[in-house]
């Protein structure tokens, strides 16, 4: 199955020096995968001449006068940036074009300029960040991750039903377990929302395990951990701020003295396979889910290695058809304010 993607080339940390080399990269591992570069041509060639790359028919540049700033407001990026290589990648995505859109730019402006131009499925209020994160055994979906900071019980039932969708058509899992993230696993536990919540999740066909911990995400207790884009959020940072200093404190205990130098030139093949697990590039690539047509969040800051993470995330779902299994999963919902027509094949 041949699929196209739009990629922002101007947003990011670093912008095309670092995304025009990775999607390039992953042009050639991946001979089925065509790529839309837009953005700023001339900047753009500019770093295709340097890679040496001869023109091929997978790989198209498209056109794009404005930038989104990193620290732009989502209100401002879409009114006066109609223009932008962020807006134009979507577009791409709007009109049939491409069939994904992959940005490393303003998350904001992103999920702003793709739920104005994409639309939401029906059934679907919000459109909600889902990430992978590594567990005991293996990964586990997360969402939201900062998209909606307050949700009601319903938000949240549409989340455990896209991340149900979601595992459903990139794991072909045929009943992935959902969990409600919470403040202990009892009934009884958390605030109102979270109490609905559950009550919803029940009901609403999934295979809803109930509530979880913190602890449960790297457990794996279950395939898809849902939870507002507050919680989520910080969630996230806190994981990513332990495992930098977990690393630090590794780094300064094999530098002590010549002992400990030899000894962590010794285990150096088992630090290095350690630092692969968990290596957090690995997991480049939020889903922005819920809307009509695949946007893919990278992180801002990803270099080449962790921005092909990325492009392979947005193929992964054009590959399982998850807009079609997020509508279909809606339409078999029991629970009334979900019923609606699924998305037509």
């Amino acid at each position: 199955m041949d699929t196209t993607v739009a990629i922002d080339c101007m947003g990011g940390d670093h912008g095309p020096k670092i995304i025009v080399p990775s999607a390039v990269d992953f042009l050639h591992r991946n001979p089925t995968t065509n790529i839309i570069l837009v953005g700023i041509l001339d900047t753009i060639e500019e770093e295709l001449r340097a890679l040496n790359f001869s023109s091929n028919s997978r790989l198209k540049l498209y056109g794009a006068s404005e930038v989104v700033d990193m620290d732009e407001s989502p209100s401002h990026a879409l009114r006066s940036k109609k223009d932008s290589s962020m807006r134009v990648a979507i577009d791409l995505v709007k009109n049939g074009t491409a069939q994904a859109c992959v940005s490393a730019g303003n998350t904001g402006a992103l999920i702003a300029t793709s739920r104005f131009v994409l639309k939401t499925i029906p059934g679907i209020d919000r459109p909600a960040l889902a990430v992978v994160l590594p567990t005991i055994n293996g990964h586990t979906y997360v969402l939201d991750l900062g998209a909606n900071i307050d949700c009601s019980p319903e938000h949240l039932l549409q989340f455990g039903v896209m991340g149900s969708a979601l595992v459903s058509s990139v794991e072909n899992k045929s009943k992935p377990s959902v969990g409600l993230l919470n403040i202990g696993e009892e009934a009884i536990k958390g605030n109102e929302v979270t109490k609905r919540a559950a009550e919803l999740l029940r009901t609403s066909g999934v295979n809803f395990y109930g509530n979880i911990e913190g602890d449960d995400i790297y457990k794996g207790t279950t395939d898809v951990v849902v939870c507002d884009g507050f919680v989520g959020n910080v969630a996230l940072k806190t994981s990513e701020g332990v495992a930098q200093m977990l690393a630090k404190y590794l780094r300064q205990e094999f530098r002590r003295n010549l002992l400990t130098k030899l000894a962590g030139f010794v285990t150096l093949p088992v630090i290095k396979a350690f630092k692969r697990r968990v290596d957090h590039r690995r997991y480049n690539g939020a889903s922005l889910l819920g809307l009509c047509g695949i946007v893919v969040k990278s992180h801002g800051s990803a270099d080449s290695y962790a921005f092909g993470f990325a492009i392979k995330r947005a193929v992964e779902e054009i590959e399982g058809k998850v807009q079609n299994q997020i509508s279909e999963h809606i339409s078999e919902s029991p629970h009334p304010s979900l019923q609606t027509e699924p998305l037509s094949k």
